[in-house]
C-alpha cells in the first residue's frame, strides 16, 4: 500500500513543529518579561536616580524604539540572508545586553542597553513569527501564531510577581529585577542552536533541493514541497519584488491595514501596561496588590480565551468586534475617573481582557498578509510601524498623566482605538482557513474574502 503524501500546509503536527513553536514562544516570553520588569524596576530606579517624567518616559519606551529599528532592519535582512542566521544571532545580542543591565550606573546607560534589547527582540518579531508561519501546517498556523501572545502575556505576568518579590531585597533590587530576564534569554539562545532554514525561503531563492531535504529531515519523508516546489521563483524574482514591493499597488493596502491595525492596538497596550503601577495609583489603587493581581489574571485569561475566539470567529469579525469593545470600555474608564472605584476597576478589567484577546491577532494577521519573498520585510515593517507608535505613546503617557490627568489620557487612547476600528471595517481582509500561499496573495480571490476587502487587480496581474 502506498504511503500517504502530505504537503507542508497539510503535514501532521510533529516534534519539530513543537520545537520551532517553543523557540519562538521563548522570545515572546522574554519580550513580555522585559517590558513588565522595567515597569517594576523603574519604581525603584527612578527615585534613586532622581529621574523626571522625561527620563521615565524615555527608558520606558527605549525597548520599543529598539523594536522599531530591529524589526525594520532585521526583517528586511532575513529576506536577503535567510531566517535561520538572524534567529540565532539576535538572541545573542539580547542575552548580553540583558546581563549588562546589572552594572548600569545612570539613566543614559540603561537607555542604551534597553535600545539594544529592543533591537534584538524587534528582529525576532519579524524573523521568529515568519519562521513559525512558514513551517506551520495550515490547520495549526493561527493557533500557534496566536499562542505567541499568550506566552508574551505569561512573561509579563511572571515579571510582575518576580518584581514584587525582588522589590523587597534592598536598594539594589532593580538590578536583580533587570538581570533576572537573562535566565530565560540564555535558555532560548542555547536551544536555538541547530535551527534549520525555512524551506519556503529557500524555494523563493531557487534552492529547491535544499528545501526538500529540510522538509524530509524535519517534517517527514512523506511530506513534499507541494505547489512551492513547482513554482520556485529564484533570486531574480526576489530581487524584483524587493522591499519596494510592499508599497506597490498590489500590496500597499495590506501594508497600510497591517500597520494601522497593529499600531492602534499596541499604543494603548504598551503605554498603559508599562506604567500600570502609576495608573493604578492615579485611580486610587496605590499599593493595591489585589487590583494589580486581578488585572494580570485578566491579561492571562484573555490571551488564552482569545485562542478560542480566534478559532470561533472570522479574522475580520474578531478584529472589528474587539476594537468596538476596547473603544467603548476605555472611553468609559475616562468618564468614570473620580467616580466609583469598583466601576473603574470593572471597566479596566473588561478592557484588559479584550485587549489581551485581540493581541492574538497581531501575531496572526501580519504573517498572512505578505508573500514569502518579502514576508520578513512585511512583518518587520508592520512591527516597526506599530513599535515606533507605541514608543511615542509610552514616552508621552507619563507626561500626559502629569499634565492632563487620567481622564484625558484614557480618552486619547480610546480615540486611537476608534481609528483602528474604522480602518478595520474598511480594509480588513479575510484570511482564515486558507493556505499560507492563498492567504498571502491578494490576487487570489476566494469565497472567504468578504466583498470589498480584496485589492482591485486585473485577472492577468502577477506579483513579481
Amino acid at each position: 500500500m502506498n504511503e500517504q503524501k502530505f504537503t507542508i500546509d497539510d503535514a501532521p503536527f510533529n516534534r519539530f513543529h513543537f520545537r520551532i513553536a517553543g523557540l519562538t514562544f521563548g522570545s515572546s516570553f522574554c519580550d513580555g518579561y522585559s517590558l513588565g520588569i522595567i515597569a517594576m524596576a523603574l519604581t525603584v530606579f527612578g527615585p534613586q536616580m532622581n529621574m523626571n517624567s522625561l527620563w521615565t518616559g524615555l527608558i520606558g519606551s527605549s525597548a520599543l524604539i529598539g523594536l522599531f529599528a530591529g524589526s525594520l532592519i532585521l526583517g528586511r535582512l532575513s529576506d536577503r540572508v535567510g531566517r535561520q542566521k538572524i534567529f540565532l544571532v539576535n538572541f545573542l545580542l539580547i542575552t548580553v545586553a540583558t546581563i549588562l543591565q546589572f552594572f548600569v550606573s545612570s539613566p543614559e546607560e540603561l537607555f542604551i542597553l534597553r535600545l539594544l534589547i529592543g533591537f534584538g527582540l524587534g528582529g525576532d518579531y519579524a524573523v521568529g513569527t515568519t519562521l513559525l508561519a512558514e513551517f506551520s501546517p495550515k490547520k495549526y498556523r493561527s493557533s500557534l501564531l496566536a499562542s505567541i501572545n499568550v506566552v508574551w502575556t505569561l512573561g509579563y505576568v511572571a515579571s510582575n510577581f518576580v518584581g514584587h518579590y525582588l522589590g523587597q531585597v534592598g536598594s539594589d533590587s532593580w538590578r536583580w529585577m533587570l538581570v533576572s530576564a537573562a535566565i530565560p534569554a540564555i535558555v532560548v539562545l542555547i536551544l536555538r542552536i541547530g535551527t534549520p532554514e525555512s524551506p519556503r525561503w529557500l524555494v523563493s531563492m531557487g534552492r529547491v533541493e535544499e528545501a526538500r531535504q529540510i522538509v524530509k529531515k524535519h517534517l517527514g519523508a512523506n511530506v513534499e514541497m507541494g505547489e512551492m516546489g513547482e513554482t520556485a521563483t529564484g533570486t531574480e524574482n526576489q530581487k524584483t519584488l524587493g522591499f519596494r514591493g510592499l508599497f506597490s499597488k498590489r500590496l500597499r493596502k495590506r501594508l497600510a491595514f497591517g500597520g494601522i491595525f497593529k499600531l492602534t492596538l499596541v499604543i494603548p497596550y504598551f503605554a498603559i501596561y508599562t506604567f500600570l503601577p502609576s495608573i493604578l495609583s492615579t485611580m486610587g489603587f496605590e499599593q493595591n496588590f489585589f487590583a494589580d493581581t486581578m488585572l494580570n489574571l485578566f491579561l492571562l485569561v484573555g490571551a488564552i480565551i482569545g485562542l478560542w475566539l480566534l478559532a470561533k470567529f472570522s479574522r475580520r469579525g474578531f478584529t472589528i468586534g474587539a476594537f468596538t469593545i476596547l473603544t467603548v470600555s476605555l472611553f468609559s474608564l475616562s468618564f468614570l475617573h473620580n467616580g466609583s472605584q469598583f466601576l473603574m476597576l470593572v471597566a479596566f478589567l473588561i478592557f484588559t481582557f479584550f485587549m489581551s484577546a485581540a493581541s492574538n491577532l497581531t501575531l496572526v494577521y501580519p504573517a498572512e498578509l505578505f508573500p514569502t519573498e518579502i514576508r520578513g520585510s512585511g512583518i518587520g515593517m508592520v512591527t516597526a510601524i506599530s513599535r515606533i507608535g507605541s514608543a511615542i505613546g509610552t514616552f508621552l503617557l507619563p507626561v500626559s498623566l502629569s499634565s492632563f490627568g487620567l481622564s484625558a489620557s484614557m480618552a486619547g487612547m480610546a480615540a486611537i482605538l476608534l481609528v483602528g476600528l474604522i480602518v478595520s471595517i474598511a480594509w480588513a481582509p479575510e484570511t482564515k482557513n486558507l493556505s499560507l500561499h492563498e492567504a498571502s496573495d491578494p490576487l487570489l480571490e476566494t469565497e472567504n474574502s468578504p466583498k470589498g476587502t480584496e485589492i482591485p487587480f486585473t485577472k492577468n496581474e502577477k506579483i513579481t
